[in-house]
């Protein structure tokens, strides 16, 4: 849903109604994660991919029935399938896509999202993807109405608000889980009975978190950091390149940073983690492989729970470095989590080809894996989100 939050707006804020077609849960080896999306709009046009191409043709016609009538659907590809070769995930996995029609009623909360978004705010829509019968009711209860909550809606943005799923002590329940879901970026499913019951029957809601993007900050402003820098931006990191030499730290060599900043190195991090702006999902490349900006660098963002640190320079380097961060009272656990030298052996040379290996390193790290190629491996080729 990230990916196409800003088509979805543009559309339903210029009156055209789309489908919006999300993964709400996967198994094995699916190929995109709960929240991967797919909108259909009016002239037919796609944007987005909820499988690689899988399955997306027999949901495209699946979205243009729903744009058309309305009526949300849940639907599942798998193996499972008996034609799993024609619309199923030949791949071996499962997932299951809620397909809705988003229109001008839902601008409110679009708009909320949006503004949520610009200023750099944590921001959820929690969805109804799928409702039975639940419990029976109470002698004082009306009988629930599975299809009157299908595809009802709570957006939370900080402290406000926004629709109902049907029921106050639902939506009290829904806000307090979800909340806890987007403060470590993760869309995932959740279910309750019909009043915020945490059991397993009645109504199932897929959050939609929208968390502020992850940093990267690179150390260093060589022509290795701008390729670097340009890769992240690629993966979705917010992009800071630092160097204590204003000359070499200027925007227009690092175009597709988000900032570039001229301080050192060391203090520049002090003063993020101070002002709590980095988290477990930061990522640090040194690459300025100087001992006197390296060793205070690495020593303060070693002693935090980032989720990768790694450092340019040569196995001489490296060493070099070890002994100096082992004479700061590092400890052989913090010393364990530094990758250097960076990036996985791909065999490459160019700036280009280094950033793809430290890319590939940071991936691997995030979703532990191997670095292996697939083919010695066993197992699903997907691991799970």
């Amino acid at each position: 849903m990230p990916d196409v939050f800003d088509e979805v707006h543009r559309r339903c804020r210029d009156g055209e109604p789309v489908a919006l077609a999300t993964v709400v849960a996967t198994w094995r080896s699916a190929p995109q994660p709960p929240g991967a999306a797919m909108v259909v709009a009016t002239d037919g046009t796609v944007i987005g991919s909820v499988s690689g191409g899988c399955v997306e043709a027999d949901l495209y016609e699946r979205a243009r029935c729903v744009l058309d009538t309305g009526k949300p659907a849940l639907c599942r590809y798998g193996i499972s399938d008996d034609d799993a070769y024609t619309v199923g995930l030949t791949c071996g996995g499962i997932l299951d896509v809620f397909v809705e029609r988003v229109d001008s009623s839902a601008l409110p909360a679009l708009d909320a999202v949006a503004a949520a978004r610009r200023s750099g705010r944590p921001a959820a829509i929690v969805t109804c993807v799928a409702a039975d019968a639940g419990d029976p009711p109470a002698d004082n209860d009306p009988p629930p109405d599975p299809a009157r909550r299908l595809g009802r809606r709570l957006v939370l943005t900080g402290q406000q608000s926004i629709g109902s799923l049907g029921d106050d002590r639902l939506d009290d329940a829904a806000r307090d889980d979800a909340l806890g879901l987007l403060a470590a970026g993760h869309s995932g499913m959740l279910r309750y009975g019909y009043h915020g019951q945490r059991r397993g029957s009645g109504i199932d809601l897929f959050v939609t978190a929208y968390a502020t993007p992850p940093r990267m900050i690179v150390f260093g402003a060589i022509d290795f950091a701008a390729a670097v820098a340009r890769i992240g931006a690629f993966l979705g990191y917010r992009v800071t390149v630092c160097d204590a030499r204003p000359v070499f730290a200027t925007a227009r060599r690092f175009p597709e940073a988000d900032e570039v900043v001229a301080q050192w190195p060391h203090r520049y991090l002090r003063t993020e983690l101070a002002a709590d702006r980095l988290d477990e999902r930061t990522v640090v490349c040194v690459l300025t492989h100087d001992p006197k900006f390296d060793v205070p660098l690495l020593e303060l963002a070693l002693r935090h729970p980032l989720a990768y640190v790694g450092a340019m320079g040569s196995r001489r380097t490296h060493d070099e470095r070890h002994k100096l961060l082992r004479e700061a009272g590092l400890s052989p656990a913090q010393l364990a989590r530094l990758a250097s030298p960076i990036g996985l052996d791909l065999g490459g040379r160019t700036p280009e080809e280094t950033a793809v290996s430290v890319a590939a390193q940071i991936v691997a790290a995030r979703w532990g894996g191997t670095g292996r190629p697939l083919a010695a491996l066993d197992g699903p080729v997907h691991h799970p989100g």
